[in-house]
């Protein structure tokens, strides 16, 4: 039996598929390694489409080969996670939504993306460039170790020639396979309705996969290959002859009429179609692992009529688990071609890289899941912050102690934390309420614990950034909070006396309460000591009524102090607003 160090986080999906992926390594090298030093390097692959913003779908394509390949690389295997940037793919489409791009970037359609301008205002030297650029930059942030291939390179410089040839003279075996496919529908239950190959095109925008088509027909016969035009550098062009010996190739381009008859032996204009490409790639880098998405995974797609390909190319299938669409809250499914959708980078803006990393890693990749640019968002880090605590106590599940561990840190190290995690809807306030004024959010942070106060903002970075971008990029601004200047002295003069009491006891005990702590152990004690209980009595041993009394109460609050139902959650409010103010705002 080949040798695999088991992890002793066994019980999660990681750790699961790395002892698949590194039995399989060692059995395509065919002798058993003595030690995981020893052992063959292990190939996880990841494919990206720079076809426009590069979004959290997207990034699921990468995350799970990640996470696997970092688990063997904890187990002290070798292993080379593998990017292909398919920024030789052909530009299908004018994404929406993107800055600096009209209309005449339809102009374009049909070149390869890195013969595409990137927008206007770029750095970048083409459209691939530009998006690509982006990614990169989030996946460094993400703590994601990857060995990046740039397709454009590997056609152009002649990398894949002998693959070319190889494939040009098997096409009649690649035709076979590819037409038990051809005219099958989706299976009637399923919910896609669409010929498999439409739908697969249009989910290919965004899933990381080439949208292409089966190959080329023509008088000729059956191409898996094509050129891109010498004359307008599209991709629309037909192979009309092909001579296996000499090599030579003749192609016209249907749009511009341009022909040219080439040696396919050193012509390097051109690549192989999608479901020939990927399996091409497989057989080529070795590729042991690697995910795919949903719409490429059903019968009669890129996985698995690649499966069948690949033998051609005297390669094996890899190991491919199908992972699930990623949603944003409020959002529809992702696409690329439409505008709007987030990237990571948009994620990383508002939420720290151990919390994006941790939504990726607790869902096994056939489970969908959302990530939230809303309200959520504050729950969501509420969670993260209960399952940090408990990891630190030791009262965590196995599965949630991996999933954290995947998610703080990878085999070269911890990734950068805030050293002060304070609560991320107590930051959100904070910066809602003093609206960029750093000196206020200090004071306001060093008031919450007083016994060991803050003492300066970095403390509480990047979080608190984190909370500020999203509260300026997400919250609508008629949901912003803004203190009244001045009291409300028709609503004050309008209570009744047991209003005015709760107000009373209230400011009473302002003083000795003045604490993150302190402050709710009040507002919410005030209600109870009214209806003759106890402050710290807990829900059990009060009525329901009370919890409606707590309710017009904290409303009462909110009126007078932000002139709305609702708002920040109160202790973090009465901080914010200092307590002269309070006084002065409440009648007193």
């Amino acid at each position: 039996m080949p040798i695999v160090a088991q992890s002793t986080e066994t019980t999660d999906w990681v750790s699961r598929f790395a002892d698949e992926v590194i039995e399989e390594s060692e059995r395509r090298a065919g002798d058993k390694a003595e030690s995981p030093a020893t052992a063959p390097v292990v190939v996880v692959a990841s494919g990206l489409s720079p076809s426009g913003p590069i979004h959290l779908g997207n990034l699921r394509e990468v995350m799970t080969p990640h996470l696997v390949a970092d688990e063997i690389r904890r187990r002290g295997y070798q292993v080379r996670h593998l990017i292909s940037w398919d920024d030789y793919d052909r530009y299908r489409k004018v994404p929406a939504g993107v800055p600096g791009v009209d209309d005449t970037w339809a102009e374009h359609i049909g070149k390869p993306l890195t013969s595409v301008p990137a927008p206007k205002g770029s750095a970048h030297p083409n459209w691939a460039e530009h998006f690509k650029s982006a990614m990169t930059e989030s996946l460094a942030e993400l703590g994601v170790e990857f060995d990046g291939i740039s397709q454009t390179r590997q056609y152009t410089t002649g990398v894949y020639r002998e693959q070319i040839l190889h494939a040009m003279r098997h096409r009649g075996d690649i035709d076979a396979i590819l037409d038990q496919y051809r005219t099958k529908k989706a299976p009637p239950k399923q919910k896609q309705q669409k010929p498999l190959d439409e739908a697969e095109l249009e989910a290919a925008e965004g899933s990381g996969a080439a949208a292409e088509d089966d190959g080329s027909f023509g008088t000729a016969g059956y191409f898996p290959y094509k050129p891109y035009c010498g004359n307008c550098e599209k991709d629309l062009t037909t192979v009309t002859a092909y001579d296996d010996d000499s090599t030579e190739l003749t192609y016209v381009c249907d749009p511009c009429g341009f022909s040219e008859t080439v040696r396919l032996n050193e012509f390097n204009r051109g690549k192989l179609v999608w479901k020939v490409d990927w399996p091409m790639r497989w057989a080529y880098e070795g590729v042991v692992f690697e995910p795919s998405g949903v719409d490429h995974s059903s019968p009669g797609s890129s996985f698995q009529v690649g499966g069948q390909i690949v033998g051609i190319f005297g390669g094996k299938q890899p190991i491919g688990p199908m992972y699930a669409f990623v949603g944003i809250s409020g959002m529809a499914k992702m696409s690329s071609s439409k505008g709007g959708v987030p990237t990571p980078a948009d994620a990383l803006q508002i939420m720290e890289p151990q919390l994006l990393r941790w939504l990726y890693a607790r869902r096994r990749p056939n489970q969908s899941f959302k990530i939230a640019f809303d309200q959520e968002i504050q729950r969501l880090y509420d969670e993260w912050d209960k399952l940090d605590a408990k990891v630190a106590d030791g009262s965590a599940l196995p599965a949630d102690v991996a999933a954290h561990s995947r998610a703080v840190r990878t085999a070269g190290g911890e990734l950068p934390r805030t050293p002060r995690p304070l609560p991320y809807r107590t930051l959100a306030s904070v910066a809602d309420i003093t609206a960029g004024h750093q000196d206020q959010a200090l004071r306001i942070l060093s008031e919450l614990d007083p016994e060991n106060p803050i003492g300066s903002l970095d403390e509480a970075r990047p979080r608190y950034d984190k909370a500020e971008a999203w509260i300026n990029t997400h919250v609508p601004a008629d949901q912003r909070t803004i203190v009244r200047d001045e009291p409300d002295a028709e609503l004050l003069k309008s209570l009744d006396e047991a209003s005015q009491n709760s107000l009373r006891l209230l400011l009473d005990g302002l003083a000795d309460h003045w604490s993150l702590d302190g402050l709710t152990h009040l507002v919410y004690g005030v209600p109870k000591v009214q209806a003759g209980f106890p402050a710290d009595a807990t829900p059990k041993e009060l009525p329901p009524e009370i919890k409606t009394a707590q309710r017009t109460f904290f409303a009462l609050l909110y009126h007078l102090l932000v002139g709305r139902d609702t708002g920040p959650r109160l202790p973090t409010l009465l901080l914010a607003v200092g307590q002269e103010r309070v006084r002065a705002l409440l009648g007193k």
